[in-house]
C-alpha cells in the first residue's frame, strides 16, 4: 500500500504512533523530546507561513501558535534558577538524533502534508510543555516523558 492510498488521518496517526513507540522504547527524557519537537515545529511553521504568504493567505492560530496549557502549576523561581548550560551538557545527542530521524522519515515516507505533520507535533508540544511547566528541578527535566493512557 503506497502512502497515497492511506487516509490522511491514518498518516497522522502513523507519525504519532511512531513517536509514542520510540519515546517509550528509549525512555526519552522530557527535555530531549521537547527540543526535537520544538525544532520540527519551527521548521514546519516557517515553511507553512512562507507558503501561505506566497498565496496571500493567513494560517489559523492552531498552526502558528503553541496550544494553551491546561491547569499548570508554575514555579518560575525554580525554573529560572536551573543551569541551562549544565542541562545541555547532559542531553544525549544520539538519542535526539534517532527521534529527529524518525520524525523526518515518517513525514517523508508517509508523505504527510506539512499542515498535518505540524498538528501532530503541536499536540506533542502541548504534552511536553505541560510537563516542563510542572518541573521544579533539573532532575525532572530528565525524567521520562509521561505519555497518558490512550495518547
Amino acid at each position: 500500500m503506497s502512502p497515497i492510498d492511506v487516509n490522511p488521518n491514518e498518516r497522522m496517526l502513523i507519525l504519532h504512533q511512531n513517536i509514542v513507540n520510540l519515546v517509550k522504547q528509549l525512555n526519552m527524557p522530557l527535555v530531549e523530546v521537547s527540543l526535537v519537537i520544538a525544532k520540527f515545529i519551527k521548521i514546519l511553521n516557517e515553511k507553512l507561513i512562507h507558503i501561505a504568504e506566497q498565496n496571500n493567505e493567513v494560517l489559523p492560530k492552531k498552526y502558528t501558535e503553541a496550544w494553551p496549557l491546561d491547569h499548570v502549576k508554575k514555579d518560575s523561581d525554580t525554573i529560572s534558577s536551573m543551569d541551562l548550560e549544565k542541562i545541555i551538557e547532559i542531553i544525549d545527542d544520539d538519542r535526539m538524533d534517532i527521534l529527529d530521524t524518525l520524525v523526518r522519515t515518517s513525514i517523508n515516507k508517509e508523505e504527510i502534508p506539512l499542515s498535518d505533520s505540524l498538528l501532530v507535533l503541536r499536540s506533542w508540544e502541548k504534552l511536553v510543555r505541560t510537563q516542563l511547566a510542572s518541573s521544579s528541578s533539573p532532575g525532572q527535566l530528565f525524567s521520562t516523558v509521561e505519555i497518558p493512557e490512550g495518547y
